[in-house]
């Protein structure tokens, strides 16, 4: 799945029915929150190398949902997480729960994290990287049960808060994200301040707005490309999303804000690690999102539609069962976790999977806006070539959303040797090596449907 590929995917899917511009603004938004603080110092996600539980609180971590309704009573339902990342399972188990007590199908269904690295391990996301003892894996497992049952809840929340609504879009501009491969992060102030900082970046801060028909500001919804990592302690934080969305609260007290994280698995806010620069970072966005607000936004009318497909994304090369009895008395523990993983889905399924059911799922909200969300950790190549293929005013982008299982580097950033896509039970094929290798080898290797039956499923969708 290279990104021209996925471009074409979705140009099919948004040509498949044409939003009318003459439809009248009569839509309806409603927004809930719950908050989602561990209410035990369990274990903390985002880095392999912690060695205890969490300590405390800085700010809270939150779900929020916000609901979109069309003149023709079409509704989406988008889900913000101050979590890391949401697992396959989960995933799937609380969409499944929206549709059937709240009848919205999966493909209008997003659940977005923030990808905040002092919140808590959910579930079996990035299991791999973690060694619990047995308290801590209860701890894990119930946590994630409880989570399970608040994001089902806080989307009936924001069905029950459903009222007329103007709607808005404008995009913004904020520029402490830095490309993590072509900057060493000792360098980056020196670098930024002589403006010869490289590689690829996303500065956009894409805004939607939700207004009630007096003009307050009762949502607003903003996503940038840049890893949550300001901070690595024992506290619990959203980190600089967290002080984004608080800022933004307090400056509209009737409003809920809601954060998506873009292709940012290359970018980093640097220099970073302290709280100082944490809420720094978060009130710079703030500000990005509130010059928005305060200047002409372009409103949204016409209709909703939604698809969502899984690509049949192929593993890199996968390891004998000799060389995983080998890798399993690795001294690399991470290395040994993965091999004893990997052996006993070798023991229960008789072999390993040679692909994983990557999702992309894509929203058009009226008559000029397109929202993509995709799985995993995705490198900004993705957000720029989509944006560029569909449109940049008119075009979002998120990462880390319904499933986040490992890095989707293109072909660039494999061959930097920085990220290679991996997670605890294998290694993804970087996506754009999967497109130069051709669609026929795809097929011959047996990777399922590919590109072709991924544009018929979501072309599909969309024509209902």
């Amino acid at each position: 799945m290279t990104c021209c590929r996925l471009a074409s995917l979705l140009l099919a899917v948004l040509v498949a029915v044409p939003a009318r511009a003459d439809d009248p603004p009569t839509w309806k938004a409603g927004a809930a929150r719950v908050k989602i603080t561990p209410e035990r110092l369990m274990w903390m996600s985002g880095y392999g190398d912690r060695n205890k539980p969490a300590e405390g609180t800085l700010i809270d971590l939150w779900a929020k949902a916000l609901i979109l309704e069309d003149p023709d009573g079409k509704r989406v339902a988008l889900v913000t997480m101050d979590l890391v990342g949401i697992p396959r399972d989960l995933s799937a188990a609380v969409c499944a729960d929206v549709a059937r007590k709240h009848r919205l199908p999966r493909e209008r269904v997003c659940l977005a994290a923030s990808h905040t690295h002092t919140g808590p391990v959910v579930g079996h996301n990035l299991s791999a990287m973690y060694f619990l003892d047995d308290e801590q894996q209860k701890l894990v497992g119930d946590y994630a049960t409880a989570l399970h049952a608040k994001l089902v809840d806080v989307v009936g929340a924001a069905i029950a808060n459903l009222a007329p609504a103007d709607l808005a879009r404008g995009n913004g501009h904020v520029t402490f994200a830095v490309n993590r491969r072509n900057n060493k992060e000792a360098d980056v102030p020196g670098l930024r301040d002589l403006g010869r900082l490289k590689g690829p970046v996303d500065h956009d801060v894409p805004v939607l707005s939700v207004r009630d028909r007096q003009g307050r500001v009762k949502a607003v919804v903003f996503g940038y490309a840049c890893h949550a990592t300001v901070l690595s302690f024992y506290q619990w934080s959203g980190d600089y999303p967290g002080f984004a969305q608080l800022d933004l609260e307090k400056a509209h007290p009737d409003a809920i804000a809601l954060f998506w994280a873009g292709c940012g698995a290359d970018q980093n806010p640097l220099p970073r690690r302290s709280v100082a620069l944490a809420e720094k970072y978060g009130q710079e966005l703030a500000r990005g999102v509130d010059d928005v607000l305060a200047a002409p936004m372009t409103p949204i009318t016409g209709k909703l539609m939604a698809a969502y497909a899984e690509v049949a994304l192929p593993f890199d090369d996968l390891p004998s069962r000799d060389k995983l009895v080998e890798d399993s008395t690795s001294t690399n523990r991470y290395v040994a976790s993965r091999a004893r993983n990997l052996l006993r889905q070798l023991k229960d399924n008789g072999s390993l999977a040679g692909t994983y059911p990557y999702p992309v799922q894509a929203w058009q909200l009226g008559d000029g806006l397109t929202f993509v969300a995709l799985g995993g950790e995705v490198v900004v190549d993705y957000s720029l070539r989509l944006k560029k293929e569909l449109g940049r005013d008119t075009t979002w982008v998120a990462g880390y959303t319904n499933d986040v299982m490992a890095y989707i580097p293109s072909l660039r950033g494999a061959q930097g040797g920085r990220l290679r896509g991996g997670r605890g039970d294998g290694l993804l094929r970087p996506a754009d090596r999967v497109g130069a290798e051709g669609r026929g080898r795809d097929r011959r290797r047996g990777a399922g449907p590919g590109p072709e039956g991924a544009r018929r499923a979501l072309t599909g969708r969309f024509a209902k």
